[in-house]
């Protein structure tokens, strides 16, 4: 299994990574974080993996070869758990909560994956 986290700061808010991970993980609800467009985001993700079989609410399998993720939610972030799953399918997650404005937090670095946005002001 491989974990993708996402989450977006307020403007002019920058927190500890890895401790705003850590409260996300116990359901702690974190102050500092934009809430999210979590329905939006779950038909996003729906409409470009519309070719997986969709197993539950949550979840989606690749029917063509193997691979599975599940999606979990709080008002404020986006967990997605990889099963199998190849590179691309990761990519294309990633890209997907990126057009929302979420940059990657890789908890098996760890490592957030912001200088894009960080950037974008230069």
């Amino acid at each position: 299994m491989y974990e993708l986290v996402f989450w977006q700061y307020q403007e002019e808010i920058y927190l500890n990574h890895q401790l705003v991970y850590e409260a996300l993980v116990d359901g702690e609800a974190v102050e500092g974080l934009e809430v999210l467009p979590i329905q939006v985001i779950r038909n996003r993700i729906s409409s470009v993996f519309s070719d997986w079989e969709k197993v539950d609410e949550d979840s989606w399998q690749n029917p063509k070869g193997k691979g599975a993720f599940q999606v979990k939610s709080t008002p404020e972030s986006i967990s997605i758990d990889c099963y199998g799953t190849q590179g691309k399918t990761m990519d294309k997650l990633v890209s997907i909560m990126e057009e929302f404005k979420c940059p990657l937090f890789d908890p098996q670095i760890p490592a957030r994956y912001d200088e894009f946005y960080e950037d974008e002001d230069e």
